[in-house]
C-alpha cells in the first residue's frame, strides 16, 4: 500500500489530502490553522485523515507541504539578525535601494525598511570588472576583522554579494571560507550561489531574505519532521516552491527563499493540471480562501512564471502588491495577483463614510463573527451568510454551525447603521466591493499582461472561491466557469500532480548576431550537471530527470528582459530566426509594438530540471438517480430584486451528466456554489461543475 500526502497551511484552515497511489481515490480532511505555530495544526490535520481513512503512517509515501511561513516572517519582521557584506563602497545600496515608488503621488509614502540595518552592513576592499576579471583581490585582513564585528554583534546570518560575483564567485568563495573559519556559528548564504544574475541590489535582497529566513524555516521544518518521525511516518518530505515545482526538506531549509510564495503556488498547479486533464489549456486560475483572494494565469498548459517579484509589499485591495513597496527577490514565481479578499476579510467604514472590504482579516483565530469565537466585525462570511448563500448548520459539513444573528449585528454596528442603510443592503454591498476588487485581480493577471480572459476558463476555487465565481466570470465576460470535486481543498490536491524541481540561472549578455552558440551549450551543460546531480541523490533514476530551457532577451540598450523558450540542443541558425520571430511577438504582446529591425541581445540563460513523479488519474464519477435536491431556501440575488427561494443541491448526489438550472445552490463538505439567474451547470463524468450562460 502506497499513499501521498498533501498538507496546505492558510491563514484560516490547515487542509489535507490523501491519496492512494494505485487507485487514484482521494480522501480530504480541514482542520482550524494555529497561527502562533502552524506545525500544531500540520500534526492535526495528518493524524486525522490518517485516522478516519484507517491508513498507518508507515503506508504514506510522500508527504508535500504548502506553506506561507516564509511569507508571514517577513512580513511580521520575524527574521533572523542578519549582517551584509559587500564590495567596499556600496554598503548603503540597500538604503538607496530603487528609485521606484508604488504610487507616484502619494507624499506619505516611506519606503521598507531595509532588511538589515546599516550599522550591520559592511563593505570590504575587492572589485572584480564587468567581465569577472580580478581588479582588487579580496583584503583577507579586512574580511576577517569584519567577520569579527558581526560575531561581536551576535547576528544569526550573514549574506554576502560582491560587484560582478555572478561572473566570477571567487571572491565570494574566499569570504565564505574566512566566516566559516572565524565565525563558524553564523548562517551564511553567497549570492553566487542564491541568485547568479546582473543587478547588484537584487541580487543583494534575493540573498538577504534566503539567509534571514533559513534559521527559522529549518527549524520549522526540522520540528515537522520530527513530530512526524515520533508518530511513525517516515515518508519523504517534500516543499511546494514558488515557481510550482517541490523539492526537498533539505533543500528548503537551504535555500528558503525560493518557498515564500509556496501555498498560493499549489492551486495554480492544480488548477494546470486539471484544465490539461479536461483539454483545457488556457486557463484563469481563481483561489479565494479566507484570508486571501489569488489570480493566475495558466497558458497552453503551464503557469505563467515570473522573475521579479517583491515580498512583504502593501497590498491595495484590487490592485495586489504596488511594486516599489516591498523587498524584491529574483527566483522563478508563478505569476500571482494576491488581494486581502478572503471570507474572513473585514468590512469597515472609512473616515469618509466609504464602505471598504480588506485588507484586513479575522483570519482563524477569532474568525468571522458567525463563528461565535470573539469574533466581532464583519467578513465577507457574515455577508453571505446573511443574503443566505450559506447554510449555517453545514458549514465543513455540519463541524461549525454559523450564527446568523451575530453576523446581522456585527454588519449592523459597523456598517449598516454608519451607512444609514438596512442590513441585507450592506450585506449586498460588502459582496458587491469584494467582487469588484476581484474582478481587477482577474484583469490584472489577463487583460493587463495582454490576454483577453474571455478565451480562458475561469477555474475556481478556495472555500469561499466558487460563491463569487459566476459573478466573477459574468462581469468578465468570460464564457465558462469550472469548479472542480472538493474545491476548498483544491490547492492541497496541488501538491500532489506536481514534480521535483530545481532552477539554474547563468548571466550571459551576447548580443544575438555575434552569439557563441558553443558557449551558450556549454553553459547549459554545466546546469544540467549541477541538476542532474542534485536530483539523483534525491533518489530520480536518469529515465525520470528531464530539463526545461529558457533564454532571457532583450533589445540592446533595453533595462529588462523576456523569458523565451529554447530547445534541448546547441542553437542552430534556424533556431535563432525563430528565437527572434518569438521575442518580436512576446515584446508585441507585453509592450504593444516590437521593432524586428533593431539588434537583440541574451542576458540571462536558465534552466529547470526536472524529476517526474507519477500523477494521480481522474476519478470518474458514475450516474446516479438519487434526489441530489436536499431543501429550498431564501437567497438573495440583486437582478432578481431581492431573496428567491432557491433548490439546494448535495454535490455528492449529482451524478455525471447532471444538470442544476440557476437560481441555485450547491453545497458539499468543504465548500458552497452559487449559481446565478440566467446560469446553468453540468456535471461531467469527473464530478466537475461547468456553469455557462443558460440557452435564451
Amino acid at each position: 500500500m502506497s499513499y501521498r500526502l498533501g498538507i496546505d497551511i492558510g491563514g484560516t484552515f490547515t487542509d489535507a489530502t490523501l491519496m492512494d497511489e494505485r487507485t487514484g481515490e482521494t480522501r480530504i480532511a480541514k482542520v482550524s490553522s494555529t497561527p502562533h505555530d502552524p506545525s500544531i495544526a500540520f500534526l492535526r490535520v495528518t493524524e486525522r485523515i490518517l485516522r478516519e481513512a484507517n491508513v498507518a503512517p508507515q503506508d504514506v509515501r510522500y508527504v508535500v507541504h504548502g506553506t506561507t511561513v516564509a511569507t508571514n516572517a517577513i512580513i511580521e519582521g520575524k527574521i533572523a539578525r542578519t549582517g551584509f557584506i559587500t564590495t567596499e563602497g556600496f554598503r548603503d545600496m540597500l538604503e538607496i535601494a530603487r528609485q521606484i515608488r508604488p504610487s507616484l503621488y502619494d507624499l506619505q509614502f516611506e519606503k521598507p525598511k531595509p532588511l538589515v540595518p546599516r550599522n550591520l552592513a559592511f563593505g570590504v576592499p575587492e572589485r572584480m570588472d564587468a567581465q569577472g576579471n580580478v581588479l582588487t583581490p579580496l583584503d583577507y585582513d579586512a574580511m576577517r576583522h569584519v567577520a569579527e564585528t558581526l560575531r561581536d554583534e551576535k547576528v544569526e546570518a550573514v549574506a554576502v554579494c560582491f560587484l560582478h560575483a555572478y561572473l566570477n564567485p571567487l571572491h565570494e568563495k574566499l569570504a565564505g571560507e574566512i566566516l566559516t573559519e572565524i565565525f563558524p556559528e553564523a548562517v551564511v548564504s553567497l549570492s553566487s550561489k542564491v541568485a547568479p544574475e546582473i543587478r547588484e541590489y537584487t541580487r543583494a535582497s534575493t540573498t538577504i531574505i534566503n539567509v534571514s529566513l533559513r534559521p527559522l524555516v529549518g527549524r520549522y521544518l526540522q520540528n515537522i519532521q520530527t513530530r512526524l518521525r515520533d508518530a511513525g511516518l517516515n515518508a519523504e518530505l517534500l516543499v511546494m516552491q514558488s515557481s510550482g515545482g517541490v523539492f526537498t526538506f533539505a533543500a528548503a531549509s537551504e535555500k528558503p527563499v525560493f518557498i515564500v510564495e509556496s501555498g498560493p503556488a499549489a492551486g495554480v498547479i492544480a488548477a494546470a493540471h486539471l484544465g490539461t486533464a479536461l483539454a483545457q489549456k488556457n486557463i484563469l486560475s481563481f483561489d479565494m480562501g479566507g484570508t486571501t483572494a489569488k489570480a493566475g494565469m495558466v497558458q497552453d498548459g503551464s503557469p505563467r512564471i515570473t522573475k521579479d517579484y517583491e515580498v512583504g509589499g502593501t497590498a491595495r485591495a484590487g490592485y495586489g502588491s504596488a511594486r516599489g513597496s516591498g523587498y524584491p527577490i529574483r527566483t522563478p514565481v508563478i505569476d500571482l495577483v494576491e488581494i486581502g479578499a478572503g471570507g474572513g476579510s473585514i468590512a469597515w467604514v472609512d473616515s469618509g463614510g466609504a464602505l471598504r472590504v480588506g485588507p484586513q482579516s479575522a483570519g482563524a483565530d477569532p474568525g468571522p463573527a458567525c463563528y461565535a469565537k470573539g469574533g466581532t466585525e464583519p467578513t465577507i462570511t457574515d455577508a453571505n451568510l446573511v443574503l443566505g448563500r450559506i447554510n449555517p448548520k453545514f458549514f465543513l459539513g455540519g463541524e461549525i454551525e454559523l450564527d446568523v444573528e451575530r453576523a446581522r449585528a456585527a454588519i449592523q454596528k459597523h456598517c449598516a447603521d454608519k451607512l444609514g442603510m438596512d442590513v441585507v443592503s450592506a450585506a449586498h454591498g460588502i459582496i458587491e466591493i469584494a467582487n469588484a476588487a476581484m474582478v481587477n485581480a482577474l484583469r490584472l493577471v489577463s487583460v493587463q499582461r495582454g490576454y483577453d480572459p474571455r478565451e480562458f476558463v475561469l477555474i475556481a476555487f478556495g472555500g469561499a472561491g466558487p460563491l463569487h465565481a459566476n459573478r466573477l466570470a459574468a462581469e468578465m465576460e468570460i464564457p465558462t466557469t469550472l469548479i472542480p470535486m472538493s474545491p476548498g481543498i483544491f490547492s492541497a490536491r496541488g501538491l500532489l500532480v506536481t514534480d521535483l524541481k530545481h532552477d539554474y540561472a547563468t548571466t550571459m549578455i551576447e548580443r544575438v548576431d555575434a552569439l557563441d552558440t558553443r558557449a551558450v551549450q556549454d553553459a547549459f551543460e554545466k546546469m544540467e550537471r549541477a541538476g542532474h546531480n542534485v536530483l539523483a541523490r534525491e533518489g530520480m533514476a536518469d529515465t525520470e530527470i528531464q530539463f526545461t530551457r529558457q533564454v532571457e532577451m532583450r533589445y540592446v540598450g533595453q533595462s529588462y528582459e523576456l523569458a523565451l523558450a529554447l530547445p534541448n540542443h546547441e542553437l542552430e541558425a534556424n533556431d535563432i530566426s525563430l528565437l527572434l520571430e518569438q521575442f518580436h511577438r512576446a515584446h508585441e504582446r507585453a509592450y504593444g509594438f516590437s521593432a524586428p529591425h533593431e539588434p537583440t541581445e541574451f542576458v540571462n540563460v536558465r534552466l529547470t530540471a526536472w524529476g517526474k513523479i507519477a500523477k494521480p488519474q481522474l476519478q470518474e464519477i458514475g450516474k446516479t438517480e438519487k434526489q441530489a435536491i436536499k431543501e429550498s431556501r431564501a437567497i438573495y440575488f440583486a437582478e432578481r430584486g431581492g431573496f428567491v427561494e432557491c433548490p439546494i443541491y448535495d454535490r455528492y448526489k449529482l451524478g455525471a451528466g447532471a444538470r442544476v438550472s440557476g437560481p441555485a445552490i450547491v453545497e458539499e463538505f468543504d465548500s458552497t456554489t452559487l449559481i446565478h439567474p440566467e446560469y446553468d451547470a453540468r456535471v461531467d463524468r469527473y464530478g466537475n461543475l461547468w456553469i455557462e450562460q443558460a440557452p435564451e
